[in-house]
């Protein structure tokens, strides 16, 4: 994610919201970045299982079948490792700003969905600057406090917080952002 991307808000099947509620002036979805795709996992585990099977079958023709079976057991853990990344890539969260509302939606897959809502005029949004690794960006209001974007990397942790600043500084002080 380099930068929030703001558009219309839209439901679960993608069709425009309706028009009673009121237009967000700030959407963002943020999506954890995965480096390795679905082909490049097959490839990994394709190329490791050939080299375990090759490996494990000398082991296996000099009397030690024992590894063979380890070697196979450490393909099907990097697979399944793997494949629990690219589960935890399918998760997002939801960021949207209206006069009214900040609702945050997280979603992760084979959870039921979680929503926070903030009054915007009583939200600070905190993150240390400059970030660190460990940095969060917390969502506070009401005694209320939320941690968001956890996946994202520092910098963009920075940027986000800094655009979903200025969106409520827009919503508290209309009249700033018409000039």
């Amino acid at each position: 994610m380099s930068q929030p991307s703001t558009f219309p808000a839209t439901d679960a099947a993608g069709r425009e919201a309706s028009s009673s509620r009121t237009n967000p002036v700030f959407r963002a979805v943020l999506h954890p970045h995965r480096s390795l795709s679905p082909r490049g996992i097959r490839m990994i585990v394709g190329g490791v299982g050939a080299a375990s099977l090759i490996l494990g079958g000398a082991f296996f023709l000099q009397g030690a079948w024992p590894i063979f079976g380890f070697l196979g057991l450490d393909v099907l853990l990097l697979w399944w490792a793997l494949s629990a990344s690219t589960r935890s890539g399918r998760m997002y969260e939801t960021v949207e700003l209206t006069p009214a509302e900040l609702r945050v939606e997280r979603v992760v897959p084979k959870r039921p969905v979680r929503s926070w809502s903030f009054q915007p005029y009583w939200l600070r949004v905190s993150i240390e600057d400059p970030p660190r690794h460990e940095s969060h960006i917390t969502l506070t209001s009401h005694g209320q406090s939320l941690i968001i974007g956890a996946f994202l990397t520092p910098q963009e942790r920075l940027d986000f917080a800094n655009a979903l600043r200025r969106a409520l500084d827009e919503v508290r002080r209309p009249e700033l952002s018409a000039v």
